[in-house]
C-alpha cells in the first residue's frame, strides 16, 4: 500500500546524530534532569517503584495539567507519549477513509500525513508571507464543507511563529460550529511568546475541541516524552482505549519528573529559561541575517524558539539543506517538509557557543556554493 512518509521526521531521524550542529529541532536547548531536582526530589525519584504506572497518567500529573486550563479537571486529561502520540490518537479515533480534513500550511505535517495514510481527503489552507502568515478566515470558510470532519490548527504556528488573534480564533470556532467539524488545536508552543502574554487556549470555546500540548517546547523537556490531550470526558475515554493498544502508558519516571516540572516556581523557571535562550538566539540570528547580503531574510515572529528563514538562493529548500549538511555538518529543516518552499527552519533557542559557530558554517557553505555556481557559469560562457 502507498504510505506517506513523515518527511521532516525522517530527515531528522536519519541525520541529526551525524552532524556537528543540529539546528533542525523545534525546541530550545533542553534542560537536564539535575535542573529539575531539588530538596527531596532525588530520593523520591530513586525510590520510585517501576511497576506499570497509571495508564491514563498519574492523578497528580493530570491535576497539574488541568490547572493550566479553565474550566478543566483531571478527567479531561489523558497523558500521552509526547504530543505526537496525542495527535496520532486523535486521528485514529476521529477519522475514517473518505473524511475531509483541513490543515494549515506551512505547518507541522503530522496530521496531514496521518490523515492521508488513512485515506482522508486533506485540504490545505496556505498561509502567505506577504500576509505576514496571517490566517485567511474567508479562505478557511471556503475550504470547509458539511462533510469536513476535522480542522487542525497549530497555535502558535510551527514554523512561522505567528499567533492567532482573538478574532481569528473566534472565526475558526464559528466555522467549526457551522460544519460540525471537530477542532484539533495543537498548542505545544503556548508559553513561548516573546511578544505579549501567553497565547489563549482554544479550550472552553467549543464543545467539540481537542487540545494537545507537551513539555517539549515551552519547558525544554523533550526527552521526557510527556504530552497530553485535553478533551470532553467521552472523547478522553475513546482516546484512552486506543492509548492502551499503542503504548499502555507513559513512563513512570517521566511522569514523576513532569509532576515536578509543572509545580509552581519550577514551571515558571523553566519557561523563563526557554524565553531567555530564545531571546538571545533571535538577536544572534538577526545579526547573522543582516551580514548575509541578501542571501536570507527573516522577520522575528511573536512566538516559538524557531525561525522560518527565507532563502533567496537558487536551490530548493531540500537541496540547500542537504548541501549545508554535507558541506559543513549543520542540520537545518527544509521548508518543503513543512509545506512551503524556499524556506529553512532554524532552531535559535541554543547557547551562543552553539548557535554562532553553526551559523558561521552555514555562511561559509553558502559562500562556497555561490563561488562554485559562478565558476560553472563562467565555464558555460567560455
Amino acid at each position: 500500500m502507498d504510505f506517506q512518509y513523515f518527511e521532516l521526521e525522517t530527515f531528522q531521524s536519519l541525520y541529526e546524530r551525524t552532524v556537528d550542529f543540529n539546528l533542525a529541532d523545534s525546541s530550545v536547548q533542553c534542560a537536564a534532569v539535575s535542573d529539575l531536582l531539588s530538596g527531596g526530589d532525588p530520593e523520591k525519584l530513586a525510590s520510585l517503584p517501576l511497576y506499570y504506572p497509571e495508564v491514563n497518567g498519574t492523578r497528580r500529573l493530570r491535576e497539574e495539567i488541568a490547572a493550566l486550563y479553565h474550566p478543566a479537571d483531571a478527567g479531561n486529561v489523558l497523558v500521552t507519549v509526547g504530543a505526537s502520540q496525542a495527535n496520532s490518537l486523535i486521528c485514529s479515533t476521529l477519522l475514517e477513509p473518505g473524511d475531509q480534513v483541513i490543515v494549515i500550511s506551512p505547518g507541522y505535517r503530522q496530521v496531514w500525513g496521518l490523515a492521508r495514510n488513512m485515506g482522508c481527503l486533506v485540504r490545505e489552507l496556505q498561509l502567505r508571507p506577504e500576509d505576514h502568515w496571517r490566517l485567511d478566515l474567508d479562505a478557511l470558510e471556503k475550504l470547509a464543507r458539511p462533510k469536513t470532519k476535522m480542522i487542525a490548527v497549530v497555535n502558535p504556528n510551527n514554523p512561522t511563529g505567528t499567533v492567532l488573534t482573538e478574532n481569528e480564533m473566534r472565526g475558526v470556532v464559528e466555522i467549526c460550529e457551522k460544519t460540525g467539524a471537530w477542532l484539533h488545536a495543537d498548542e505545544v508552543y503556548r508559553e513561548t511568546e516573546q511578544i505579549g502574554g501567553p497565547t489563549p487556549s482554544f479550550w472552553g470555546r467549543y464543545d467539540n475541541v481537542i487540545v494537545t500540548n507537551s513539555l517539549s517546547k515551552a519547558y525544554g523537556l523533550a526527552g521526557l516524552r510527556i504530552g497530553w490531550a485535553l478533551a470532553p470526558y467521552s472523547m478522553i475515554e475513546a482516546l484512552w482505549r486506543r492509548h492502551e493498544y499503542a503504548v499502555i502508558a507513559a513512563a513512570g519516571p517521566s511522569m514523576m519528573l513532569a509532576e515536578i516540572a509543572l509545580n509552581g516556581a519550577k514551571r515558571l523557571a523553566l519557561i523563563q529559561r526557554q524565553k531567555d535562550l530564545t531571546s538571545e538566539g533571535r538577536r544572534i540570528l538577526a545579526d547573522w541575517v543582516r551580514e548575509q547580503k541578501g542571501r536570507f531574510s527573516w522577520e522575528a515572529p511573536p512566538a516559538t524558539s524557531i525561525a522560518f528563514v527565507r532563502s533567496h538562493l537558487s536551490l530548493s529548500s531540500v537541496e540547500l539543506a542537504d548541501y549545508i549538511r554535507k558541506k559543513v555538518s549543520v542540520l537545518v529543516a527544509p521548508g518543503a517538509y513543512l509545506g512551503t518552499e524556499n524556506y529553512l527552519r532554524i532552531a535559535v533557542g541554543y547557547s551562543r557557543e552553539k548557535l554562532e559557530p553553526a551559523l558561521a558554517r552555514i555562511a561559509d557553505a553558502v559562500s562556497n556554493l555561490e563561488f562554485a555556481q559562478l565558476l560553472d557559469s563562467m565555464k558555460g560562457h567560455s
